[in-house]
């Protein structure tokens, strides 16, 4: 089910000499592994954060507060905070984000257990998609996002 692409990725990153950065919540660094898996990653992969905790991203990441107390830390706009943020931290010209619910429990009607958002910026373009993957599990919804993500930036490069 992993969209095994990372090694076009990064030939691509390499071959257009484009730095990438990650900054990960309910992937748990699975994006991260995923690239750095490949041979000749370290040319291009700058860093990776596994901001888990809410703290983590107001602390590391600089998301306002006010953004995780009003909309939560699954959200569009804790999304948007986390990929412009590590954009500056990171100095990457391509920089994802992740932030979702992969469950089984922390779910709600308004946001259901598999619902991700996955945020990419390039430059000054910056796309964040709404994902809901089904509730098959905790393991096959951070495969799925992770799969969504790679896929994100393959199309994006």
């Amino acid at each position: 089910m992993v969209f095994n692409n990372s090694k076009k990725i990064i030939s691509i990153l390499k071959k257009k000499k484009i730095k990438i950065a990650v900054a990960e919540s309910c992937t748990g660094g699975m994006v991260s592994s995923a690239i750095t898996s490949v041979s000749g990653a370290s040319k291009v992969f700058t860093m990776g954060f596994v901001t888990y905790s809410n703290q983590a991203k107001i602390s590391i990441l600089k998301v306002p507060k006010k953004i995780i107390q009003k909309h939560g830390a699954v959200s569009v706009q804790c999304c948007l905070s986390m990929v412009n943020n590590l954009s500056k931290i990171s100095k990457s010209k391509l920089c994802i984000s992740v932030t979702g619910i992969a469950g089984p429990k922390g779910g709600s009607k308004q946001k259901p257990v598999g619902l991700v958002y996955i945020g990419i910026r390039k430059d000054n373009i910056v796309k964040v998609n709404r994902y809901v993957f089904k509730n098959r599990g905790r393991n096959y919804i951070q495969k799925a996002a992770v799969n969504k993500a790679l896929k994100l930036t393959y199309n994006f490069l």
